[in-house]
């Protein structure tokens, strides 16, 4: 049975050796680059199935290995989590418009990374259909009945809180910024802007009573789907 591929881009030796450590106990095959250039090299020519992808690269940075690895269809379907230092909030966003899954901030703790390593592994590269019914906890979606229930209880959602619900649950655990919410509610007849994203997801939560927690605010961010 063929190991998952984790690649490791980072042009700091401690934190490579730390996480290969780690990424070893948990049972992959860890490959790793020191910088942006040997990053996409090795992303094209081993298909790592994650990268642990550093923002602060000598030469070519990671928002742009990251933009330039999901506009290539070979490398477009490999997963990757950025590590940012404190302060990046922009380049957090930049990082998940641009296709990122997650991000850890550093310093990290290795055991919360190696949570998110395994939760963006499980969920995999693609969402489930849009006609499957999601089953989550006391919580059901049906996208086809265009139905919510909560405990068995029909929930009454407007359609844009339906749809910012079935986006992100069909997601568990990734984050989106405001900009990918509006664009996943946007229709005919919806209109959707920045400032109202955190009105519609209020309502949401409101509606949703006991299942209003399943989403959770990514301070500065955004929100995502309890994993």
């Amino acid at each position: 049975m063929e190991l998952t591929k984790v690649l490791v881009v980072d042009d700091e030796k401690d934190i490579v050796d730390l996480l290969e450590y780690h990424l070893k106990r948990e049972n992959y095959t860890v490959l790793s680059a020191k910088d942006g250039e040997a990053a996409m090299r090795a992303a094209r020519e081993d298909r790592p199935d994650l990268i642990l992808l550093d923002l602060m690269l000598p030469g070519v940075d990671g928002l742009e290995v990251c933009r330039l690895l999901k506009a290539d269809p070979t490398t477009s379907a490999i997963r990757v989590i950025m590590l940012t230092a404190k302060g990046e909030e922009a380049d957090i966003v930049a990082g998940l418009e641009l296709g990122a899954d997650d991000y850890v901030p550093k310093p990290f703790s290795p055991r919360v990374l190696m949570a998110r390593v395994k939760a963006v592994l499980r969920r995999g590269g693609e969402p489930a259909t849009e006609e499957a019914v999601l089953k989550i906890g006391d919580l059901l979606v049906d996208p086809v009945r265009h139905e919510v229930k909560v405990r068995g209880e029909l929930c009454e959602l407007t359609a844009t809180e339906f749809k910012l619900l079935h986006h992100m649950a069909q997601r568990p655990g990734r984050v989106f910024t405001r900009d990918q919410l509006i664009n996943a509610a946007r229709g005919d007849e919806v209109v959707v802007v920045d400032r109202t994203v955190d009105v519609h997801v209020a309502a949401l939560r409101r509606k949703l009573g006991p299942c209003g927690d399943l989403i959770e605010t990514v301070r500065g961010v955004g929100y995502r789907f309890k994993d």
